[in-house]
């Protein structure tokens, strides 16, 4: 399959979905233009031009395990709007400190610290909302579902997941640290959120206990290729296909798989998660092929 069409297709689907969560300003009502600087900075930073592998990859899963028509779209959306808050807060002057994301001028250095705070907090809680929407019109029949997949989405975004290894992240900057520590970084800074979206699609889908589990391997170790993989593009990459500055973890003295292994060991096992994790989608057969086919090219990316 062409993967560079299927992930350009796909993402033009995210995008229009998310135009309806978050519409051009001029199309919005008379109270909500109120709160112009707070929508203009939401979709300053959420129609930045992200991949949108989070949402992509909830959308196949689902698909993987049966699903089908737009009941997807609502959780699909919202991980790429808690995926959005966190790079609106990770790129703050207290954490990141980056100027430019995607090529443009970062969420506060377009709108200022207050708005960029204010437009991550709005994103993460509003995921919520919109995942809850269904349910809150009445429509049961998916509820113990949609419970569990509110539990896993905010067990991954939270202490236990992305925010806990965004601390440990920080805290490890400057200093030498052990394999273990670095794996826990990634597996829960990015991996878990990574991991939720494949989830997300296969609870939705309704897969069966088995595949779930191959689904779940999968998710593991294609989540801590993607840090790895980002790790490496650090480095190696362009500044014209990267759109930030590359060579940005070195000067904040990051933790990150390069500076603890080295590059080509860091490319060795970025390819071995890709292989194993190819290789935990075996109990399906071509249905799976647009996971297959996200899987390698998260490793061949330039950006």
């Amino acid at each position: 399959m062409d993967i560079k069409r299927y992930l350009a297709e796909k993402k033009e689907v995210v995008d229009s979905a998310l135009s309806r969560y978050f519409p051009p300003l001029q199309t919005m009502t008379q109270e909500a233009q109120l709160l112009s600087s707070l929508h203009r900075a939401i979709r300053h930073s959420l129609f930045a031009g992200g991949k949108r592998i989070r949402p992509i990859l909830c959308m196949a899963t689902y698909e993987v395990a049966g699903g089908t028509g737009e009941g997807i779209m609502p959780f699909a959306c919202s991980l790429e709007l808690i995926h959005t808050y966190s790079l609106i807060h990770d790129d703050l002057p207290a954490i990141d400190n980056d100027d430019y994301r995607r090529g443009k001028p970062t969420c506060h250095k377009a709108f200022g610290e207050a708005i960029a705070i204010l437009a991550g907090d709005a994103l993460l809680t509003e995921a919520f909302v919109i995942m809850t929407e269904r349910i809150s019109k009445g429509v049961l029949e998916e509820q113990g579902v949609v419970l569990d997949i509110l539990n896993r989405v905010a067990r991954a975004a939270g202490i236990s997941g992305m925010v806990g290894g965004q601390v440990v992240d920080i805290e490890s900057e400057g200093k030498e640290v052990d394999l273990t520590t670095l794996q826990y970084i990634h597996t829960h800074k990015t991996g878990a959120m990574i991991l939720v979206s494949v989830q997300t699609g296969a609870r939705l889908g309704r897969a069966k206990e088995e595949d779930f589990k191959a689904l779940t391997r999968f998710g593991e170790r294609i989540g801590l290729a993607f840090q790895i993989a980002d790790d490496i593009l650090d480095v190696v990459g362009r500044i014209q296909t990267l759109g930030k500055t590359p060579g940005s973890d070195l000067s904040k003295k990051k933790v990150t798989y390069p500076s603890v292994m080295g590059l080509e060991e860091s490319r060795r096992r970025a390819k071995e998660l890709v292989d194993l994790a190819v290789e935990a989608l075996s109990p399906f057969g071509e249905e799976a092929d647009p996971l297959r086919e996200v899987g390698r090219f998260i490793v061949e990316r330039d950006y």
